[in-house]
């Protein structure tokens, strides 16, 4: 059974293309500096916004017909999920997806029958895989839609939910391993809170660290060589998460002994809505070795929580592939963690959606690989900190001298001169030479 049979394999057709179902930017064989495309931009699809979301909102029902010919709730409307997914990624060439566990199956009163519905459904997944090159980027368990998680997971107040999200990780982990994922991830959720009135802080972060703890022993007996992450969240649902950005996810990790087994899964989204951006929490994550996954989306700045769009901004997207690049690539891959708006209910534009975000991406890569190559901003920077490379800038880098004697030297000059001008405007043109020319 076709569920997308309005389109053949979706191929790269070049700029000028006037059709719909094809890639303008996207070629995977074209090589940049000095590696293919699809190895830059090793793509996948998120199994719960594609396959799972609606549309629903607060103010609504869904929009999006997504039982894909099966009853919602059932094991059959799992398996035509599958079916689907597969079907999806293969006509558009992606290579990997990822997964929360109830994105897979529903959900059962009773956890030892989710975990059954789990094996069932995973061990569909797996056949489906034979035959293909698709792979599982990462998986990860859902511990923030479920009631009992009101008040989150590692950081709940009850031991009984502490233990069923310890249940749901150990799981998880199982499927990702089986699977053959590259990366498993925790995406906070609800791990923050709405008070200090009633929250002991500090308990709380060390029960998330024992957790994770517990999570990577398990992970490493069982024969899961990836990368655990951590994925920046400042807000939504809760108003203070403790995974704020980069760095307060970095000092969390440092702080309890985990970064040797982890590393970040930067979105895009969750920075703007940190009051960074896009570029910064990126830059921040690869200076301290942390740069591992991208969730791949944007958000409307004129609202204030996660609306996960489909990336189409292409200067953003450049200075993420700026990052990307100049840290020497990922070891995850760029998650569509992207959901179609909810008035774009058809197939139709889950494709356009995708071919939208690839599209964006593969121009962002080619326009940063031109910033590198042109080399005026390396060239700039290199220059604006050259007092430095010689003199007291060089004793002051290799730790040589004192601070009396740096003083005694300030007071020697009298009075320093203005440091060099930043020339961002300049800067600002030299990138929009690149992107336009």
């Amino acid at each position: 059974m076709s569920y997308f049979d309005f389109v053949e394999k979706v191929k790269y057709e070049g700029p000028d293309t006037k059709n719909p179902f094809a890639f303008r930017y996207y070629d995977p064989d074209r090589v940049i500096l000095g590696k293919k495309m699809s190895e830059h931009l090793p793509f996948a699809m998120a199994w719960w916004h594609n396959l799972c979301a609606t549309g629903t909102d607060m103010f609504g029902p869904g929009t999006t017909d997504k039982s894909f010919g099966a009853v919602p709730g059932t094991m059959e409307h799992a398996k035509a999920k599958v079916d689907a997914g597969f079907e999806f990624m293969q006509k558009l060439g992606i290579k990997y997806f990822c997964f929360h566990d109830v994105d897979l199956v529903p959900e059962a009163d009773d956890i030892n029958e989710t975990n059954r519905r789990l094996d069932e459904i995973s061990d569909y997944i797996l056949e489906k895989m034979k035959g293909t090159d698709i792979k599982c980027l990462w998986g990860t368990a859902n511990l923030f839609s479920n009631p009992r998680y009101m008040n989150g997971a590692g950081s709940s107040n009850s031991a009984d939910v502490f233990c069923f999200a310890a249940a749901q990780i150990k799981k998880a982990l199982d499927l990702t391993v089986k699977l053959g994922g590259k990366g498993y991830v925790f995406w906070g959720g609800r791990e923050g809170y709405e008070s200090l009135l009633n929250t002991d802080v500090k308990f709380e972060l060390e029960n998330i660290a024992t957790l994770m703890h517990m999570a990577v022993e398990y992970g490493r007996k069982i024969g899961f060589k990836g990368d655990f992450y951590i994925e920046p969240k400042p807000k939504e649902p809760m108003k203070h998460q403790y995974d704020f950005d980069a760095a307060t996810a970095i000092a969390f990790l440092r702080q309890y002994g985990l970064d040797k087994d982890f590393k970040l899964n930067i979105e895009a989204n969750h920075a703007t809505l940190a009051g960074h951006t896009f570029q910064h929490d990126l830059r921040i994550a690869a200076i301290n070795g942390m740069l591992g996954s991208i969730d791949a989306n944007e958000g409307d700045l004129f609202l204030g929580w996660d609306t996960d769009e489909f990336p189409y901004n292409v200067y953003e997207t450049t200075m993420c592939m700026y990052e990307v690049l100049k840290a020497g690539g990922l070891t995850g891959g760029f998650n569509f963690d992207a959901k179609t708006r909810r008035s774009s209910y058809t197939f139709e534009d889950m494709f356009h959606a995708f071919i939208l975000g690839m599209d964006a991406f593969a121009l962002g890569l080619i326009k940063a690989a031109a910033i590198i190559e042109d080399g005026t901003i390396d060239s700039f920077i290199k220059e604006r900190y050259s007092s430095y490379e010689t003199g007291i800038g060089k004793k002051i880098r290799n730790r040589e001298v004192t601070l009396e004697e740096l003083a005694a030297y300030a007071a020697e000059l009298k009075k320093p001169e203005l440091p060099g001008s930043g020339r961002l405007e300049y800067l600002r043109s030299v990138i929009n030479r690149i992107l336009f020319s």
